[in-house]
């Protein structure tokens, strides 16, 4: 059985750098917060406690942010698509970011200033339905690519939010690739992709400040129940994710920081390998990425990303299938008393590392050197359902 592997940031800052950290500042993630919450179908995800899973770990609590339910699209990806086409359509509009409403961007007013736009993008799903959804409310077209071997029920899903999909014969960092390639191609195409490169940095940053949306509503949970997170566990793809959650939590607790642990998919360990590398520079994941979580297959760090990644997380890990699948038979057929979270392979891996640092004697030092125990607070994001229901199913019933 293929074995989980970590590496400690040997360069982890204690003090925040506003030149690399503004971009998740508390203002902005309100920013994005607020916009969220003028849309007529927002409604808070709800933070799940698992108090069973706690006693059985040996911790004080498990909270498990569930992404399911957001907006009906059963995955937390919308909330950064929806922010920056908001943020690029105020700028065309002449709209303050800070007043902007849903009611605004569907006004006649917008849709003359903006004209025919067509929102361009790749994607193992979930942020390609975000993207053709949010499209689709300002009667605008969206083009989605989808890498070799993504999932049919996905695709359907984006066309059935009125995105014209394709998967084509290429890895999820070459269909990022078509994407802009195409966009610079289409006179009224905008790229909207939460990874940077040389002239592309504030989109994807808008992207990471809708991100915000669901840590802020975290964070403000926690607070109702005067509690702290002491261990924050969050998946990484490109790292987007996975910066915004860092970046916006080194804001709020300046004084009790938490240990943030980034969980990367063993085939696609690109931030890992980079932080492993301890050289200074981007390392990619070269080849195919054979995993069963689709939503972190992706072989190239976003740089903003990791600007902040590399100086903020504590320890990055690298982890097999197998933890994923367990996490999501946790979470879908819990302990006794526990609530059922649909989560799937994407979500749920960070719940299979957890389990596996507490229960494994293998992983017995890094349970040590995180200090995980008693008095252990631990927040997780479950940031997908069962997006795949048939691939879904068969991990659930496998023995």
């Amino acid at each position: 059985m293929e074995q989980m592997n970590w590496v400690m940031n040997p360069h982890k800052v204690h003090n925040v750098n506003p030149h690399d950290l503004d971009i998740m500042s508390p203002r902005e993630v309100l920013r994005a917060y607020h916009f969220h919450q003028s849309l007529p179908m927002y409604q808070a995800t709800a933070l799940t406690s698992l108090p069973n899973m706690a006693i059985n770990l040996g911790l004080r609590h498990i909270f498990v942010k569930d992404e399911s339910t957001r907006f009906q699209l059963n995955a937390f990806k919308v909330l950064g698509g929806s922010y920056a086409i908001a943020r690029y359509v105020s700028i065309q509009a002449g709209y303050n970011i800070d007043e902007l409403t849903y009611e605004q961007l569907l006004s006649s007013h917008t849709k003359q200033r903006l004209g025919e736009v067509c929102f361009y993008t790749a994607t193992d799903g979930n942020h390609g339905r975000g993207v053709a959804w949010a499209a689709a409310q300002l009667n605008q077209n969206a083009v989605v690519f989808m890498p070799k071997g993504s999932a049919i029920y996905r695709r359907d899903r984006i066309i059935e939010e009125g995105g014209t999909c394709t998967i084509e014969p290429l890895t999820y960092d070459d269909c990022v690739r078509l994407a802009k390639d195409t966009a610079q191609k289409d006179p009224q195409g905008v790229v909207i992709q939460d990874t940077a490169w040389v002239g592309y940095e504030e989109i994807p940053e808008w992207i990471m400040q809708g991100y915000g949306t669901m840590v802020h509503e975290a964070v403000m949970d926690l607070r109702a129940q005067n509690l702290t997170p002491s261990h924050v566990f969050v998946q990484a793809g490109v790292g987007s994710l996975a910066a915004a959650v860092t970046g916006y939590l080194r804001h709020v607790y300046q004084e009790e920081q938490p240990i943030i642990i980034v969980v990367e998919a063993s085939a696609c360990d690109c931030i890992c390998q980079s932080i492993k590398a301890d050289d200074g520079r981007i390392h990619h994941t070269e080849g195919e990425y054979h995993t069963i979580m689709a939503g972190l297959a992706c072989g190239e760090p976003n740089p903003s990303s990791y600007r902040i990644l590399s100086q903020y997380v504590d320890v990055c890990i690298s982890a097999p299938d197998w933890m994923a699948a367990m996490g999501m038979r946790i979470l879908g057929a819990p302990l006794a008393g526990d609530p059922v979270i649909i989560s799937g392979e994407s979500g749920a891996v960070t719940c299979g590392v957890l389990q596996a640092i507490n229960k494994y004697p293998e992983y017995q030092p890094l349970k040590e050197q995180l200090h995980l125990d008693e008095n252990s607070v631990v927040l997780l994001f479950s940031t997908e359902g069962d997006t795949d229901p048939e691939q879904y199913q068969s991990i659930m019933r496998e023995i």
